[in-house]
């Protein structure tokens, strides 16, 4: 991990620093490669291994879906069974805890709430001469929801990602998750989704996924939406098939910046860092400070914790790689570096948090204060944590209701609106060549005299 004094670095060296590498140009791991060799028969890129995927379940559906879900994943799924049964639903809920069960409930109440408060609302305006101006808005017919899987489990990535679609209207919504070896999903993931109004679930997960989604296949029904994070693969695919149907966003590994005074609490800092450090290898988590001493302290506390953590592996290469702690000279200097870094997590942990809050530009989530810490927006607070990531904080907003829905303008205008309003329709439609624009409105006139 670096730890540095940004007196005297110049904005370039900063910048590098902070802006993090395009989510295409993650470098694959040794594994991954191998892996690309056994199946494809070459060494390929990330994007060529989407792109044939890609090709193959636009071209072979099913056929292809189950190949890949086969030789990437391992699992062996048939026509038959890629889809998720009710009785493997019921079996989900026999083997999940109460505590669990309620936890999972509680989380979907807090988002669903909090999302229903963003519900957007269809209105009219009266403008002259009788006219009526208004907007719409519009559930998607169908979405495809991503939720990573395999060795893994994300019940919190199924609650934040169908419940947003269905309290927006959403009236069919497609979960795809990568399935176990034996083919099975996990009975959390199923449970949530159960919870949360998942319409139907399909053991596919990877490019492959993506693609059954966008394209559709005898089994799995075409989307207008895509959303949900993955891995660059998953991201990859994502961006091939824009246009055939939409998506939310294309996230990268997970981050978190921290900004804090002499107030915060060394262990707090560490911990948070920690919790996206033990995501991925890939994942960053960084510290900016006006103090010296809770820069210090804060490294000392984080090789305290990491020995004791599960992953610490994980932990430990994401520090080496991506960790960094700087100290800069005053809080408003901490806080144009983490616009800079325009991060997906931003926590502010000093005296007074929410007085740096109008200094905040560019950020996934912001959680203020020292009982806010960042885990709490993952699973519970309400919030979604479906965010942007490798600094698209810039142009990205967080997964929400709007993201499920469309608007529709709307435009009555009365006879008399219409003739007064003619006369500047024809001008600019003659300014640019277009006759029958302006004919449209010099029939009517005609008509009225």
């Amino acid at each position: 991990m670096k730890r540095l004094d940004t007196k005297g670095m110049t904005a370039s060296e900063l910048k590098a620093l902070l802006v993090k590498p395009s989510f295409d140009q993650v470098r694959l791991g040794k594994g991954a490669k191998a892996r690309i060799r056994q199946v494809f028969g070459q060494d390929l890129t990330a994007a060529q291994v989407v792109d044939t995927i890609v090709g193959a379940v636009r071209e072979r559906g099913d056929a292809a879906v189950i190949q890949y879900t086969k030789e990437i994943d391992g699992a062996n799924v048939t026509a038959a069974t890629l889809e998720v049964r009710a009785e493997e639903i019921d079996a989900a809920y026999k083997q999940v805890d109460d505590e669990t069960l309620a936890a999972i409930r509680q989380a979907a109440a807090n988002v669903r709430r909090f999302h229903t408060e963003q519900l957007p609302r269809s209105w009219f305006t009266e403008r002259d001469h009788g006219s009526l101006l208004g907007q719409k808005c519009i559930p998607l017919e169908r979405v495809g929801i991503y939720v990573p899987g395999g060795t893994a489990a994300y019940p919190s990535s199924v609650i934040m990602n169908a419940i947003p679609a269905s309290v927006a209207g959403v009236q069919d919504i497609i979960m795809v998750v990568p399935p176990a070896k034996d083919g099975s999903v996990n009975p959390y993931v199923l449970v949530a989704a159960h919870e949360a109004g998942v319409s139907r679930i399909f053991k596919v997960g990877g490019a492959q996924a993506i693609a059954a989604l966008a394209f559709g296949t005898d089994s799995i029904p075409k989307v207008d939406k895509i959303t949900g994070p993955g891995n660059i693969f998953v991201t990859m695919a994502k961006k091939a098939v824009y246009g055939y149907c939409d998506i939310d966003m294309l996230a990268g590994p997970s981050e978190i910046l921290i900004v804090a005074d002499k107030t915060a609490n060394k262990r707090y800092i560490a911990a948070d860092m920690l919790s996206q450090a033990e995501h991925d290898v890939l994942a960053s988590s960084i510290l900016i400070t006006d103090s010296s001493e809770l820069a210090e302290a804060v490294e000392e506390e984080l090789m305290i914790q990491l020995q004791q953590l599960p992953r610490k592996e994980i932990a430990e290469q994401a520090l080496q790689q991506n960790g960094l702690i700087l100290v800069t000279e005053t809080m408003l200097e901490a806080m144009e570096l983490a616009n800079l870094s325009a991060p997906e997590h931003l926590e502010i942990l000093t005296a007074e948090p929410f007085a740096l809050l109008p200094y905040v530009r560019h950020a996934g989530a912001v959680f203020l204060g020292p009982w806010s810490p960042e885990p709490l927006g993952d699973y519970l607070a309400g919030p979604n944590h479906v965010l942007p990531t490798g600094g698209t904080a810039r142009f990205y907003s967080v997964l929400n209701v709007e993201t499920f829905m469309k608007k529709t303008s709307i435009i009555a205008y009365s006879q008399q609106a219409l003739l007064a309003a003619g006369n500047q329709v024809i001008r600019l439609a003659e300014a640019e060549g277009l006759e029958a624009h302006a004919n449209a409105i010099r029939v009517r006139r005609e008509s009225s005299c």
